[in-house]
């Protein structure tokens, strides 16, 4: 079922499904509601299943054009924290997060421990260059700005769902966008999603740089159980070895089990939605 929360003054877009214990997915960069429909039936006959468009994305509202902060991690495992809360959800949740969400989702295990029953990071981003890069403000600024050219431009209406389509080809062994095309049309015309991927993009490192701290400041709770899966395209080339080597020293850098999802390419939920569910059910 779809709702509309509004967490620090912006309405977010939530769907909850299905019946059990509690499960939070949360997309990559760019990513809306939409790319986990594939993982949901597997999952909702035993958890109930929470997705939510983050500000920008999706059906959710833009954040206002100024007076916000960059995003953060902090911030970020804070708005799980408060669509759970505002969904009236209060006990443990498997958080799982797709590629950047996964420096979220990581983020939310370390800072609200007795809300996390397991963490699930599925071809999640790993970043070794994790100093922060200068002038965080200007930076935000600067995206906001590029982002407001293009949509005078009209650049989003004209290429973004074109842009969408050909990035998801990219990233899946099926080489198609099972994202309905309807969907894709209403939600990346506007420039709400350019922004907000700009946005998150410009703060890419810093937020490694954050979530680099929280390692080793904040530990994961004990006994926490913890997944990492990578995809696994099949190409023996040095380009997917070296990205199973860097989601194998993730795992064992979060003490975590490590599976591969075989075929596939960075979108798993597309190729494999089989091997998420089963991810997240072993996991919780």
């Amino acid at each position: 079922m779809g709702r509309f929360l509004r967490v620090d003054g912006t309405p977010l877009h939530v769907r909850t499904e299905g019946t059990g214990p509690l499960c939070l997915l949360t997309g990559g960069l760019g990513s809306s509601w939409f790319d986990w429909d594939l993982v949901v039936p597997f999952l909702a006959p035993y958890r109930t299943v929470v997705r939510f468009d983050r500000p920008g994305y999706g059906l959710s509202a833009a954040e206002p054009a100024t007076g916000r902060p960059a995003p953060t991690v902090a911030g970020e495992a804070r708005r799980i924290l408060a669509v759970l809360d505002g969904l009236g959800l209060d006990g443990p949740c498997t958080v799982v997060g797709h590629s950047l969400a996964g420096f979220h989702v990581e983020a939310f295990a370390r800072l609200h421990p007795e809300r996390t029953a397991g963490l699930v990071l599925v071809d999640g981003s790993v970043e070794t260059a994790v100093r922060p890069y200068p002038a965080p403000a200007a930076r935000d600024l600067a995206a906001r700005a590029l982002a407001g050219a293009a949509r005078a431009l009209a650049v989003p209406y004209l290429f973004g769902p074109t842009a969408r389509r050909v990035t998801a080809r990219l990233s899946t062994v099926r080489r198609e966008d099972l994202a309905p095309p309807q969907l894709v049309r209403h939600c990346y015309r506007t420039g709400r999603a350019l922004r907000a991927l700009l946005r998150e993009n410009g703060r890419y490192l810093d937020m490694a740089a954050e979530l680099d701290g929280l390692r080793r400041t904040r530990p994961l709770p004990e006994g926490l159980p913890v997944t990492v899966l990578a995809a696994d395209d099949g190409c023996r080339n040095p380009r997917t070895g070296y990205r199973l080597a860097e989601q194998r020293e993730l795992a064992a850098l979060l003490g975590a089990e490590f599976r591969t999802a075989a075929p596939a390419g960075h979108l798993v939920m597309f190729d494999r939605p089989d091997a998420v569910a089963s991810a997240v059910l072993d996991t919780c």
